[in-house]
């Protein structure tokens, strides 16, 4: 099945649709989202990261959040990152309004293959102390629950083992979750 993405301006206004790999090949500015799942333990934070698939076009053996994807055409983010994390990963227990939505932000970035990430990325939060996962092989080979302080020292020994996204990801969900305690 071709994928498409929805094509956004600067202000976030769609404004048509492209076949995704096209879309990255161009560098053109569509939507995203990137979801990331959190439990309290008695040791402070965890996050749910999932290693892509080596099979991926793109960011290939890289970590980074729970998921990310692009919503369909006429398709709510929260509904995407609900589908997402059945299709990647195997979780069912999350509903759309379990999310946190913190709203988007706007990267561009080369990737190592020549395409060209530029996505109105939204950040989708949850805490979900309980979920059972099932990785699916095409997206993911592996997860686990990361700790800040573990996130913390890779980003500042190997920043190159995440996605170009997650740090700013992280950033803003750390941000975010500080600030509402």
């Amino acid at each position: 099945m071709t994928e498409y993405v929805v094509l956004v301006n600067e202000q976030g206004d769609a404004i048509g649709t492209m076949e995704k790999l096209e879309a990255h090949e161009k560098g053109l500015l569509h939507l995203a989202f990137s979801v990331l799942l959190y439990r309290e333990t008695d040791l402070g934070k965890e996050f749910l990261l999932q290693k892509r698939a080596e099979c991926k076009y793109h960011s290939k053996n890289k970590w980074s959040n729970t998921c990310c994807s692009h919503p369909r055409v006429n398709e709510n983010v929260e509904v995407a990152g609900t589908r997402r994390l059945n299709e990647e990963i195997g979780i069912t227990g999350v509903f759309p309004e379990q999310f946190v939505n913190l709203g988007w932000f706007i990267y561009q970035a080369e990737l190592e293959n020549g395409l060209s990430e530029h996505e109105q990325d939204y950040i989708l939060i949850a805490n979900t102390p309980d979920v059972n996962f099932i990785l699916n092989p095409e997206e993911v080979s592996d997860i686990q629950w990361w700790s800040e302080a573990d996130i913390e020292k890779e980003l500042k020994v190997n920043s190159d083992t995440f996605s170009v996204w997650f740090p700013t990801v992280y950033k803003k969900v750390l941000t975010h979750l500080q600030q509402a305690n």
